[in-house]
């Protein structure tokens, strides 16, 4: 019989240990449980160390969430805080593992979030277990799961972040190769005398590449320049470690 490694993520503790009880109960199910996306990232590198790699996670969609609605931010405590940022963490760090969201409501904008994450599959944390344990093994046969009075909502989602995408991307691509340079330092959070310094130009000359930049883009700031240069896709340049260090906001 082919066992298949589960792992719960879910800051309530009941919830996470019941829910692991109910799986566990299975007779080709392992399951372990993890409080938060920090100790889950641990579970994740000791099992695949060990050479016992986890097959599926069920992470909760709001992992982290303070006082019902704020959220601890990413990266505190040593890794991603929320349900989606860990889902896109485990995307990029271990691809094969497969990841279900678990939410207590409907909501087609996360659920599309999610989805871009990397996520294969959204349920409703009142669904039965035996539909939780069927969305479990489709995602293993490469399925995708959504509850049906999501489908067209998160469609819509997704085809508006596209065509904003599209947007974003046909934007950058007016801009000139030095330009884009010039965008790529300020993705990479480096202020003015840095971009300077790195592209052996002068302040003042960067500092007219950034103002055609934020034209050409249709923004008024950096951080606006910013979030669409990355919903474009545009990588930040590569920094030695001392600049990172003295890079501040940008000027």
């Amino acid at each position: 019989m082919v066992r298949i490694r589960v792992l719960v993520v879910d800051d309530h503790r009941i919830f996470a240990e019941s829910l692991a009880a109910a799986l566990a109960a299975e007779p080709d199910v392992d399951v372990s449980a993890a409080g938060s996306g920090p100790a889950a990232l641990r579970c994740l590198d000791r099992a695949a160390a060990e050479g016992r790699r986890f097959d599926v996670l069920l992470v909760d969609a709001d992992l982290g969430a303070v006082a019902g609605s704020a959220r601890v931010p990413d990266g505190q405590a040593g890794g991603p805080a929320d349900g989606i940022s860990l889902v896109a963490g485990v995307r990029g760090a271990q691809p094969a593992v497969r990841t279900v969201v678990l939410a207590e409501r409907d909501d087609p904008r996360r659920a599309a979030l999610a989805l871009q994450a990397g996520a294969s599959g959204w349920v409703a944390k009142d669904c039965s277990l035996s539909r939780l344990l069927a969305v479990v093994r489709g995602v293993l046969r490469e399925e995708t799961h959504l509850p049906p009075a999501l489908l067209t909502g998160v469609l819509r989602e997704l085809t508006a972040a596209r065509k904003h995408r599209t947007d974003s991307e046909r934007l950058v691509d007016s801009l000139t190769p030095r330009e884009h340079e010039v965008l790529r330092c300020m993705v990479a959070g480096l202020n003015r005398k840095d971009v300077a310094a790195r592209l052996f130009l002068s302040p003042h000359t960067v500092r007219t590449h950034m103002q055609n930049v934020l034209g050409k883009l249709g923004v008024h700031s950096t951080l606006a320049a910013v979030a669409l240069a990355r919903r474009a896709g545009v990588r930040p340049v590569d920094l030695p470690g001392d600049v990172v260090e003295r890079s501040g906001q940008l000027a």
